[in-house]
């Protein structure tokens, strides 16, 4: 294969264009590797996917319209993508990371990833898209502040503290894609991760000795925010601090209504900031405990991260039952008033100076309807598979915009259909033929036996409605037209649905998914194609010069290589260039 190297003046001249594209805002570069490294979080040595040499990664901290430039070096021995759930990726489908919009960096290659965080604010994370890679790790938190013009909602916290929650499994992850490809399901996960380590040991039945904890420090007095992202595989997570309140202010980049919650059910790929004050007495420490939730939970009780929360003038060691969770979970009624009670506050800004209570999300007309049904598991062509509306979705092996660009027939069809289909399921290549500047209703109706969590790339929606039950057409008169919560990542309840609206101004591909790793792997996920049919280089950006190429188009892939000196010396050339916040 060719390798292209790049002389310093050559390279002086790339950063100098790159400087005048993002001269209007500024730019922020990251140099990150991800590679292997073996860990015992649970007590068993495992390896797990490292970014920056860390697990979980490094915090990737910006501010509203800052250009980031990622350079992702993959050290692994298999492909990998990186995605950014949440992370809108204006007019730029082609940096989002997952395998219908990207190709995969082959081992020992680097891509560099060059995105805006446009009018965005809040708390999200990161993490790899294929093969259940997340399920290893390879995950770590993405922090946009507010720019200093636009005042936060709230006091300014004392501090700023990152918990990533997830349950975990002490089987390497290539015996769980076996398990799934044989037809069995994952079982119960072997405990819960809390910063990448295991439990506290609360009780001797269940953590063995020897196990690192995390230990979060704190001043009494003060007040943190606490931004928390389920990045597990597959179970619901109930998070809580023994003796403190949890004051919910955003979730997923919309500031909420703000309120006080005892614990707060966290569902797989959500982030949400909570607002704690350290307002409790040192005579010990305390308890931070995500346990697994909507499961038989004194069967999984061993499902369950301890953390440890640690005042400085603390006086002794957290000793004691852990604090109780929630005792609903034989009244499914009251257990979907959570995050039905959530709420954006409108009075609020966020990326923009103008109220985000402005867009008037209800008096808007829908223009289509979606109704989405993931189904159980069933068998396809002999294969255990997952579906939406009867779908189980194959990934094309050429990118989707890449092979309309050039021209290339077949890989996939407009053809997802809005309703379940009635006939027996099949695989397919199906994606969502969606409308330009469209206003769109989707409802999420769960036919599996386990809460689901949905995701959207490249949008944030409107959770307008959410019960038990078949949705109806009469279901519309419940919804929320005024202040519901704007966000990328929802539940649905088994044996329910949820309703959401979108407003179609995102310009490209973008995967719609189940966020649940072992369902997503077996196929419930398709993509929404947007295009502006008057498109003039404004709404979609074109192919970037270091895009990747395979599929039917490998032919065109030269790999570059830039040696170390080359990327101190565009570090410097970066560091140098005079950019201004706004």
């Amino acid at each position: 294969m060719a390798i292209l190297r790049f002389s310093l003046p050559v390279l002086v001249h790339i950063a100098l264009l790159l400087y005048l594209s993002f001269a209007d805002d500024p730019t922020v570069y990251y140099e990150l590797k991800v590679s292997y490294l073996t860990v015992s979080p649970l007590g068993v040595p495992q390896q797990v996917i490292a970014v920056g040499g860390k697990f979980p990664g490094p915090v990737i901290n910006v501010t509203t319209n800052f250009n980031v430039l990622i350079n992702l070096h993959n050290e692994l021995n298999e492909d990998f993508l990186m995605t950014w759930p949440g992370i809108e990726m204006r007019r730029n489908s082609w940096m989002d990371g997952v395998p219908g919009t990207s190709c995969p960096i082959p081992p020992k290659r680097n891509f560099t990833y060059s995105f805006q965080v446009k009018d965005q604010i809040g708390s999200f994370f990161y993490g790899p898209s294929l093969n259940l890679q997340r399920a290893s790790g390879g995950f770590g938190p993405f922090i946009i502040n507010n720019r200093i013009v636009i005042p936060i909602p709230f006091a300014k916290p004392d501090g700023d503290l990152v918990i990533m929650i997830g349950d975990w499994y002490t089987r390497s992850r290539l015996d769980l894609m076996s398990d799934l490809e044989s037809g069995k399901e994952l079982g119960m996960p072997d405990g819960v991760l809390i910063n990448g380590k295991g439990p506290y040991r609360y009780d001797k039945a269940f953590v063995p000795e020897g196990i690192k904890y995390e230990t979060i420090n704190v001043n009494p007095g003060k007040t943190y925010r606490i931004r928390v992202h389920n990045v597990g595989t597959s179970t619901s997570l109930n998070f809580r601090i023994q003796g403190h309140n949890l004051l919910l202010v955003e979730t997923e980049g919309h500031y909420t209504v703000q309120q006080n919650y005892t614990s707060f059910d966290i569902h797989v790929g959500q982030s949400y900031s909570f607002l704690v004050t350290m307002d409790q007495n040192a005579t010990s420490d305390y308890y931070i405990v995500a346990s697994a939730r909507f499961v038989n939970e004194s069967l999984w009780k061993r499902v369950t991260g301890v953390a440890i929360l640690h005042y400085s003038n603390s006086r002794g060691t957290a000793t004691g039952p852990l604090p109780d969770a929630p005792l609903d979970i034989y009244n499914r009624w009251a257990a979907m008033n959570q995050p039905k009670s959530i709420r954006q506050n409108t009075s609020a800004s966020g990326a923009r100076p103008n109220p985000q209570g402005s867009f008037h999300y209800g008096s808007i007309n829908v223009t289509d309807t979606y109704v989405i049904r993931s189904s159980p598991p069933v068998t396809i062509n002999g294969k255990r598979r997952a579906t939406l509306n009867g779908l189980s979705f194959v990934n094309p092996d050429t990118p989707i915009r890449l092979a309309d660009i050039h021209k290339l027939k077949g890989d996939y069809k407009l053809d997802f259909p809005n309703q379940p289909r009635k006939w027996p399921a099949k695989m397919s290549t199906s994606l969502i033929n969606a409308t330009y500047k469209g206003f769109i209703e989707v409802v999420l109706q769960n036919s599996d036996t386990r809460i689901q969590s949905f995701h959207m790339n490249g949008y944030s929606f409107f959770v307008v409605g959410m019960d038990w039950g078949i949705w109806t057409e009469t279901d519309r008169e419940q919804y929320n037209k005024w202040d519901a919560i704007s966000r990328s990542t929802v539940e649905v309840y088994p044996g329910a649905w949820t309703a959401v609206y979108v407003s179609l101004d995102n310009v490209g591909v973008w995967n719609l998914r189940i966020e649940n790793l072992d369902r997503w792997y077996l196929g419930q996920e398709t993509y929404m194609k947007i295009i502006n049919p008057e498109e003039n280089g404004y709404t979609e950006k074109s192919p970037p010069d270091n895009v990747r190429y395979c599929g039917a188009l490998r032919y065109l892939q030269k790999n570059i290589k830039i040696n170390q000196t080359e990327i101190l010396s565009i570090k410097l050339i970066f560091n140098n260039l005079s950019f201004t916040q706004i």
